[in-house]
């Protein structure tokens, strides 16, 4: 009922856009997509606590069974969460409160996962209170007992050497845990690695259900930053339009997970300026842009030419290496497949792409409650070889930063090697991969005309 409700208030007036917000993915994006209404900050947290109790739902029972653990036990402090536990706060609970305990168990022959709260001050209606501080003053003694009551075969906890997203337990919390059980409890602790990474990798169709319209808002910030409206050539540099995301975004009460970058590459010069340089006509520009909202991440990156006096189109060289980079992706979104390497899909990916005459350089990662997200990485742009942050598993359900260049000599630069950056959002459901709300195969154009 509760995410039928939230969804009915994303199909409403205040909806993504004028067709309700389905799973709907395109192959090409559009051009100057119009800005989406932006739900109110109640309307929010509406549905962000709608699609919190679906995946507790769901998403937990399916994780903890598939990988024969019983009981996953989450321990916090207040401003300093656990990167799994800071994803499991309903939307009125900003931080964890003093010590925050989360424990899910597992009575197994397909009864309800248990869903507790070790804590002083409970989790609303998502965990069930487990302690009486009256009765047990000790929170960690409260902790044992509760575990003595339900005798695991496995008790998880969140360390991890590979992942950070698995390694939220300190170690002072650790030591304090472990002190306070038996040594036979002690001797059945694993790492909770699998279940912290499958739980922020794994998108839900509720999620994926909104996704789209959340990579719409984005596109549209986009495209108003790379428009006469926001870029006047001779006068604009690419700082004004890095400041012009965050007075945007700050506007429209949406947040930004990190600084964005507009930067361009200019006929004869090597590189890329950034900085106060100033925007000129026969540019080509480049932006890296994400946003946050309903705790869902995107990250983007567009490439835009300022049109010179007369020019209708972009010279065909940079219209060619786009059109380069969107081969890449296609190396790329080709090779995916349940079960591979992050660094299998790296490796045939490039092989493609070479065996097409590309230079392609792939530095491609999960996305979603984090922006550089939980899971396998594919690739990094300083190291195209196998890499352990990409042994993980490629999964289901999962979206990605499609996240690559091609780099390409263009004829009407002299024969300069010039850098086709393209990072498209795309949702990888165990057969294909398809972009959320399409992917950028022309490049955008400025009217090179200045301010009057």
């Amino acid at each position: 009922m509760l995410i039928g409700a939230a969804m009915m208030v994303l199909c409403a007036p205040v909806a993504f856009a004028a067709d309700p917000p389905v799973l709907s993915m395109i192959e090409t994006e559009l051009t100057r997509p119009a800005l989406p209404p932006i739900l109110t900050m109640r309307d929010r947290a509406r549905v962000e606590n709608a699609l919190l109790a679906d995946r507790l739902d769901t998403v937990i029972p399916r994780l903890m069974r598939d990988q024969k653990i019983d009981m996953w036990v989450l321990v916090a402090r207040e401003y300093f969460e656990d990167p799994v536990v800071a994803t499991m706060l309903d939307a009125e609970s900003l931080h964890a409160r003093r010590r925050t305990i989360l424990v899910f168990f597992d009575p197994g022959e397909g009864r309800p996962v248990e869903r507790l709260t070790v804590s002083r001050y409970g989790m609303g209606d998502l965990f069930a209170g487990a302690w009486d501080p009256q009765a047990q003053p000790d929170q960690w003694k409260a902790l044992a007992e509760l575990i003595a009551r339900r005798d695991p075969k496995k008790i998880a906890i969140n360390t991890s050497s590979l992942t950070a997203f698995g390694d939220g337990m300190t170690l002072s919390q650790h030591g304090e845990m472990v002190a306070a059980l038996p040594q036979t409890y002690r001797d059945r602790i694993v790492s909770g690695e699998g279940l912290s990474v499958g739980w922020l990798e794994t998108r839900t169709p509720a999620e994926m259900k909104l996704y789209p319209g959340i990579i719409r808002l984005a596109h549209a910030v986009i495209a108003e930053a790379f428009s006469d409206a926001t870029i006047k050539p001779g006068k604009t540099t690419t700082a004004d339009v890095v400041w012009f995301y965050r007075e945007r975004l700050a506007r429209l009460g949406i947040a930004t997970w990190f600084h964005p970058s507009v930067a361009l590459q200019r006929q004869g010069v090597k590189g890329f300026l950034d900085g106060d340089t100033v925007i000129q006509k026969g540019d080509l520009l480049w932006t890296d842009f994400g946003i946050t909202y309903l705790r869902l991440n995107t990250d983007t990156q567009h490439l835009a030419y300022v049109l010179k006096d007369g020019e209708t189109r972009a010279p065909a060289g940079l219209r060619a290496g786009l059109a380069a980079a969107n081969r890449v992706q296609d190396a790329l979104t080709s090779s995916f497949a349940v079960g591979l390497a992050g660094n299998e899909v790296l490796t045939a990916a490039r092989a493609k792409a070479v065996a097409r005459g590309l230079k392609p350089t792939i530095y491609s990662h999960p996305l979603g409650y984090h922006g550089h997200g939980a899971g396998p990485a594919i690739g990094f742009w300083d190291n195209q070889n196998p890499d352990i942050r990409g042994s993980l598993k490629v999964h289901a359900d999962t979206v990605w930063s499609i996240e690559l260049a091609a780099t390409e000599p263009v004829p009407e630069w002299g024969g300069q090697d010039v850098a086709f950056r393209a990072e498209e959002n795309a949702f990888y459901d165990g057969r294909q991969v398809r972009y959320l709300d399409g992917r950028q195969t022309e490049l955008t154009l400025i009217p090179g005309r200045p301010d009057r």
